[in-house]
């Protein structure tokens, strides 16, 4: 028997191995390296004018079981965008997704199954670089740093995304976090999980990075984010907790460095606000795009949002708002879409390219907007 003992324990060490390889989940499929990788920073120092594609909420309903059938109709006018732009001055040089990649981020079939496949064509196909920026789904709805939800659904996101942020210990990238920036020509580029808005580790590291910005290279500052500012979809009203965080604590440090565009989701809508203030320098204006028409479940104006103690916080700085488009109350007129953003000097220009039966979609009374006011 004690000749036996060694191979008992063997046996039950095996089959405790096994066992725990089988309720180990696997972490999501990496997402294919764009086929042309963003350059380092330092070598887009020259170049002011080029485009680049934002949009959101991708997540569908049949995520895990096959692939995401509108998102890949959003997919497809997208590389067709691309295609097109490569014989123009300003073609497309990365793509932006503000969040809620699936429904459920902790269960890794969604994204290797429904998602993944779709952002390789991007990657590969368009030869686009592509960041993900998290939504409250792809976080299972934890804000607590330590619940399993968010552990596991960060897991299939760096692993999906392994091939596409900034490398782990660069200094524009937060470590542990779904928080990271770049830079392309003139515009600085940062990712934020709106989800924990008051995650002081988060805002010490955007602080960081707004304080210590080359503005003289960096004119623009664009910030991308999952849960909008500003918005009269459903979760406009009433003001959720992450939006009410983010008024607080974000916009003043926002209005402080001059960041120039907002673009976020969450709200399965096209929607655009202009937040306008002054300060020492002059007259300033910083424009919020809410664009999540990326294949979720489409939404409907319900009313405007409850802005008085936000205003009235920023009076010393005259801050005043403006909603620039409107979106209908009909979901059904809300269409799947995307946004095609073009930098050229100084300029911002909008598109929205709406899709399917969305075409045609003049959320201006046209397709797109200049983000500047005339000289006063």
């Amino acid at each position: 028997m004690k000749r036996l003992a060694p191979l008992i324990l063997l046996w039950a060490h095996s089959r405790v191995m096994a066992q725990d390889a089988m309720t180990t989940p696997e972490p999501a499929r990496a997402i294919a390296a764009p086929r042309v990788p963003l350059p380092a920073e330092a070598a887009t120092a020259g170049v002011t004018k080029f485009s680049f594609i934002a949009y959101g909420d991708t997540r569908g309903r049949h995520d895990g079981t096959e692939l995401q059938a509108e998102h890949k109709l959003v997919i497809e006018s997208m590389l067709a965008t691309i295609k097109r732009a490569k014989t123009s001055a300003d073609s497309i040089r990365f793509v932006l997704q503000s969040g809620d990649a699936v429904v459920n981020g902790s269960i890794e079939r969604q994204w290797s199954v429904s998602y993944v496949p779709l952002i390789d064509r991007l990657t590969t196909e368009g030869g686009v670089p592509y960041f993900l920026s998290v939504g409250n789904h792809d976080v299972g709805n934890a804000t607590d740093l330590a619940d399993p939800r968010r552990i596991a659904g960060l897991r299939n996101y760096f692993s999906a995304t392994a091939a596409l942020l900034p490398h782990d210990g660069s200094p524009r990238r937060l470590s542990g976090y779904p928080t990271f920036a770049f830079g392309y020509g003139n515009a600085f580029v940062i990712a934020v999980d709106s989800h924990i808005p008051d995650d002081s580790v988060q805002l010490a590291w955007l602080t960081r990075q707004l304080e210590t910005l080359d503005r003289k290279r960096y004119e623009h500052v664009i910030v991308f984010f999952h849960h909008p500012v500003f918005s009269s979809g459903p979760h406009g009203t009433p003001t959720e907790a992450q939006t009410a965080a983010i008024r607080a604590r974000w916009m003043p440090l926002f209005r402080k460095h001059h960041v120039r565009l907002l673009l976020a989701g969450h709200e399965h809508l096209f929607e655009h606000w202009v937040e306008r203030w002054s300060d020492s320098t002059g007259a300033h204006r910083i424009d919020e795009i809410v664009s999540g028409g990326g294949g979720a479940p489409l939404y409907g104006y319900v009313g405007q949002p409850d802005v008085r103690e936000y205003l009235a916080a920023g009076a010393p700085q005259k801050v005043t708002l403006q909603q620039l488009a409107r979106p209908a109350e009909d979901p059904g007129a809300n269409p799947f879409h995307y946004v095609v953003v073009h930098v050229d000097g100084a300029t911002i220009d909008v598109e929205v390219v709406a899709v399917d039966w969305g075409r045609g979609f003049a959320p201006y009374r046209s397709s797109g907007a200049t983000l500047t006011d005339a000289p006063r």
